[in-house]
């Protein structure tokens, strides 16, 4: 289903050409973007983790492009969640990035499993009832047998379930008038004190039979189901579970069914502020992870590989309690023949390359905790003999990457689409001088999260669909690009392949732990 055409959504184009001269008159000398940025200075082994204000670059680029920004198709905006701001709390309590991970600073699965159910619990009572009206939607139906899950419902179980229990059915209800979300569970067992228990087995057989008792009782305006043609995880019913559903549902309520996209979306890509609280302490996890692995206590040059810098990736995350939701890629870039190949970079099946002296280091890296997720690149240069710091060559090209963070992120506005976003940062950067790709995706219970696509590797001209889906208030994102740099003193162009962790409130773009704009350095 197209969401541009879907019953929930309504399809505007306005022109906002003349309120974007406006503002951009205001905010062209004044604007920034708060950004926590991990300064690394000269000497080999240092990478700080540092929080800066940093004042943009005036140019009139940014003003000639952005006049001619059109309105985009915009479909309904949610406002940020009502009372606060989200906030990206300060992180200076938080480890610098040279000391290296230890199992002691992980919870314990009990303290874990705490801490997961009193942010779904959070999440169900305070931000949910808000989704739902937004999205109009006043009932909610999820069902999945065990193991074989919607991938919403796993995100809605308590800590104690692993997994759906022979068939299990939630059944969110909003009464409307300011009332909780009632929470219901026709399911075989209690769903831990989350959902009311809503079935006796013994008084009515038929768990389907229950399930129409419910939604009779309940008269809801419209039933949401979770299916969806173009974003997979709002798509999480199967076949078999809607058509034996829809066999006992009377013809008088079938009319009433949805697709809950909409609300599913707006459920997998709001971050709450117990959400976000967690965020700078699980980026900091993985910088620190990457610091180590970037470094002479893990490789030697002329012996390591890549492959032995991924396991020990692997292996350090396992040692720690956590786990990998992508096999990491470490990847080389030196000066040789060698032309740079994205597929290639990225590939499980690369060669296994031993590091030598002069080699540009690449990693990408991602870690679950908490059921949140992290996704990180950053790259590291490995001296040369005699060298006792990074060419010059190789610094302006990091520089050049983090210019397009910079361009990149102080485009995100409420309501604007990724296809907008993606296709003004391009046309800016490529005026500085600047080669970009971008392709920048939502964070948060999956790693590959659903929300607005921001570009792909290999779809530089836009997304169509997710790339059409308006930013909102409240959403994490993976900040993933490279810019390219010839360098003359290899013959060949490189990529400078950053990816970092970031909120955007509705109003700025604020990393949970910095960036990188030093390079890590091995000896």
């Amino acid at each position: 289903m197209n969401f541009t055409k879907h019953p929930s959504y309504v399809h505007q184009r306005r022109s906002f050409q003349f309120c974007c001269v406006l503002l951009l008159l205001l905010l062209v000398n004044s604007f920034s973007v708060t950004a926590q940025t991990l300064e690394g200075g000269d000497d080999k082994n240092t990478v700080q983790a540092d929080i800066v204000n940093e004042q943009k670059d005036k140019n009139s680029a940014l003003s000639n492009i952005l006049d001619d920004v059109k309105a985009s198709s915009v479909t309904q905006i949610r406002l940020p969640l009502p009372n606060k701001r989200l906030v990206v709390p300060m992180d200076s309590g938080l480890s610098d990035i040279s000391q290296p991970v230890t199992a002691s600073e992980i919870l314990s699965m009990h303290e874990r499993a705490n801490r997961i159910d009193e942010m779904l619990d959070d999440k169900l009572k305070y931000t949910l009832p808000a989704l739902m009206s937004e999205t109009g939607i006043d009932m909610w139906i999820l069902i999945s047998r065990e193991y074989n899950e919607d991938p919403i419902l796993k995100t809605m179980l308590p800590a104690t379930w692993l997994s759906a229990r022979r068939r299990t059915i939630l059944v969110l209800f909003n009464p409307g008038d300011g009332q909780p979300v009632q929470r219901l569970a026709v399911a075989r067992y209690q769903v831990d004190t989350l959902f009311q228990k809503a079935w006796d087995k013994e008084t009515q057989p038929s768990q389907w039979d229950r399930l129409v008792e419910v939604i009779q009782q309940k008269n809801p305006k419209k039933i949401a189901l979770n299916k969806s043609l173009h974003f997979a995880l709002t798509d999480g019913m199967t076949a078999t579970e809607y058509e034996e559903f829809m066999a006992v549902l009377p013809s008088s309520l079938q009319a009433k069914v949805v697709s809950s996209e909409a609300l599913a979306l707006a459920w997998l890509e709001t971050r709450t502020q117990l959400e976000v609280d967690v965020y700078p302490m699980l980026t900091n996890i993985g910088h620190r992870i990457i610091a180590e692995a970037f470094s002479n206590k893990v490789i030697a040059p002329g012996e390591t590989t890549t492959e032995d810098v991924i396991w020990w990736l692997r292996d350090k995350t396992t040692q720690l309690g956590l786990v990998n939701w992508f096999h990491p890629s470490v990847s080389i870039q030196r000066a040789s023949a060698e032309k740079f190949d994205h597929l290639t970079a990225f590939s499980k099946n690369k060669p296994n390359t031993v590091i030598q002296r002069g080699d540009l280091l690449h990693v990408d890296f991602g870690i679950t905790y908490l059921r949140l997720n992290t996704d990180q690149q950053q790259h590291a240069y490995v001296l040369r003999e005699g060298e006792t710091t990074v060419p010059d060559y190789l610094k302006k090209a990091l520089r050049k990457g983090n210019r397009l963070q910079d361009i990149f992120t102080q485009l995100f506005k409420v309501g604007r689409t990724g296809n907008d976003v993606l296709k003004t940062a391009r046309e800016i950067a490529i005026t500085e001088g600047i080669k970009p790709s971008i392709y920048t995706h939502p964070l948060g219970y999956h790693g590959h999260a659903a929300g607005t696509t921001l570009g792909m590797w290999d779809s530089q001209g836009g997304v169509p669909i997710q790339g059409d889906y308006p930013l909102h208030a409240n959403t994490a994102y993976s900040i993933e690009l490279n810019a390219a740099s010839y360098i003359a003193e290899w013959g060949k162009e490189i990529r400078i392949m950053l990816e970092e962790n970031a909120l955007f409130d509705g109003h700025n773009v604020e990393y949970f732990h910095g960036r990188q704009t030093a390079f890590h350095i091995i000896e």
